[in-house]
C-alpha cells in the first residue's frame, strides 16, 4: 500500500516511518511546523531519517497556530512543566486539535499523491492528556477521512494500543538509532531529563531494558 506518514522527528513517529517503510510504500513523510518550542530540533532528525530512506520529506508551516492557540507547548505560550507525562500539569503543553488539524492536511496530501494510507503514531501513553490521540477520535476521524476523499483513505494507527517502550523495542529491533529521535519539550541543545517528554522517553529505555543514549542535562 502506498502510504504518507506523519513524522514528527520524536522517537514513535520515526518508528513508525521504518515500519511503514518495511510493510507499506511511502511516498512522503510530513512534518508540520506549527510553533512548538521543540519543532527545531525535531524536524531536523525527521528529515534526516527520510533522506537516509530515500523518502520525500515536506514541512508544512502552520504558524496561525503559535499565534492564535493557547498551549504552554508552543513558542507563544509560558514554561515547560516538568514531571511525569501523565500528570495533570502536562495537560498545559496540550495545543487544541492538533491532530485533527494535521490529519485533515496531511490527507488532503495523502489523496494528491494517490496515496491509499496515512500513518500517525499516536500511542496509549498520550491519551491520558491529548484527547485528539484517543481511538474515541481516531476512529471517526479516520471515517471522515475516509468518506471525505475519493480513494477511501485509510486511517493507520499502529501504536494506538502500544505503550511507549512498546515502541522503543520495535524501534531497535527495525534497527532504528533511537539515540536520532527528538523528545524533550524545552527544545534546548540537549534533553533537559526533567520534561513529561523526557521523563516518559527515560521509563521507556529503561521498561524495554534498552541502553538509553540520550544525553540529558538531568
Amino acid at each position: 500500500m502506498k502510504v504518507v506518514v506523519l513524522v514528527s522527528g520524536g522517537m514513535d513517529s520515526v518508528t513508525a516511518l521504518y515500519q511503514a517503510n518495511r510493510d507499506h510504500e511511502v511516498v512522503a513523510g510530513l512534518s508540520f511546523d506549527y510553533g512548538s518550542k521543540h519543532n527545531d530540533r525535531e524536524i531536523p532528525f525527521a528529515a534526516m531519517h527520510c533522506e537516509a530512506l530515500g523518502i520525500r520529506h515536506e514541512i508544512i508551516s502552520l504558524g496561525f497556530m503559535n499565534e492564535l492557540f493557547k498551549s504552554d507547548l508552543l513558542q507563544s505560550g509560558g514554561e515547560i512543566p516538568e514531571g511525569h507525562y501523565e500528570a495533570s500539569n502536562m495537560k498545559q503543553t496540550v495545543v487544541p486539535f492538533r491532530n485533527g488539524i494535521m490529519l485533515a492536511i496531511a490527507a488532503g496530501l495523502a489523496e494528491s499523491v494517490a496515496a491509499k494510507g496515512l500513518v500517525i503514531a499516536a500511542h496509549s501513553g498520550d491519551h491520558a492528556i491529548y484527547a485528539d490521540c484517543r481511538e474515541e477520535f481516531m476512529s471517526p476521524m479516520g471515517e471522515a477521512i475516509a468518506q471525505g476523499t475519493d480513494v477511501d483513505l485509510e486511517l493507520l494507527r499502529p501504536f494506538i494500543h502500544m505503550r511507549k517502550e512498546d515502541i522503543a523495542a520495535l524501534g531497535n529491533e527495525l534497527g532504528l538509532n533511537l539515540s536520532d529521535t527528538w523528545s524533550c519539550y524545552k527544545g534546548g541543545e540537549i534533553h533537559c531529563g526533567k520534561c513529561g517528554t523526557c521523563v516518559e522517553r527515560k521509563e521507556a529505555f529503561m521498561l524495554a531494558k534498552l541502553i538509553d543514549g540520550t544525553v540529558y542535562e538531568s
